[in-house]
């Protein structure tokens, strides 16, 4: 009888140490578990806050490139409207260049079938002159409705770049700043920062 009671007792401690034993190991795997559903949400966490950084760099690029455009259309305009009104001035200055010429020519044609010799010598020079002085001066204009030109084609060809940029930078703006929003929106979510009662017991403290 004695030694069955002992075997019972044997047995009751077996099933008590057993126990204990069960109760540790779960113990222990509870904050082993916890942390490992911590890390996970903290990865998560990263990568979201990654991809959120990436995206408002994103953003960032494609609002330069807009602010570009915007500027390459504005200095087109620019040239453009600039390189109108030097053409404008330089076909008046033509203009007056070819009647003064000619006035100043038809005196002095006059003056050179003069009977006085001196006075058609004199003449005859200064028809000379007055020629060699209109091919300066017509040559002068021809430079600057050169440069006028050229500023046409640069004026031209920022604004037709700019406004293609700028198409090109508007439509990837609307998707990289609908893809930030989605992020940021699911990054808040993860991270409770679009928790709404948190933010209204903020403000009543």
């Amino acid at each position: 009888m004695g030694g069955h009671s002992k075997l019972n007792f044997i047995d009751m401690r077996i099933v008590t140490n057993f126990r204990i034993l069960l109760m540790l190991s779960i113990f222990l795997l509870v904050p082993v578990l916890t942390r490992a559903q911590t890390d996970k949400k903290t990865d998560e966490l990263k990568k979201l806050e990654t991809s959120v950084a990436a995206a408002k760099a994103k953003v960032a690029l494609n609002e330069k490139q807009l602010a570009i455009a915007d500027s390459l259309i504005t200095s087109g305009t620019k040239l453009i409207g600039e390189s109108k009104t030097e053409t404008k001035a330089i076909d008046a200055d033509r203009k007056k260049l070819d009647k003064d010429n000619a006035t100043n020519q038809k005196a002095l044609l006059k003056l050179s079938n003069s009977k006085d010799k001196e006075e058609s010598t004199k003449a005859r020079a200064d028809l000379k002159a007055l020629d060699i002085q209109y091919k300066s001066d017509s040559k002068a204009l021809s430079t600057r409705l050169k440069d006028a030109t050229k500023m046409m084609s640069v004026g031209n060809g920022n604004l037709t770049k700019g406004k293609a940029t700028k198409k090109n930078a508007q439509d990837a703006l609307k998707i990289s700043k609908a893809n930030l929003s989605s992020l940021q929106a699911r990054y808040d979510a993860a991270s409770g920062a679009g928790d709404k009662p948190v933010t209204k017991d903020k403000k009543k403290k």
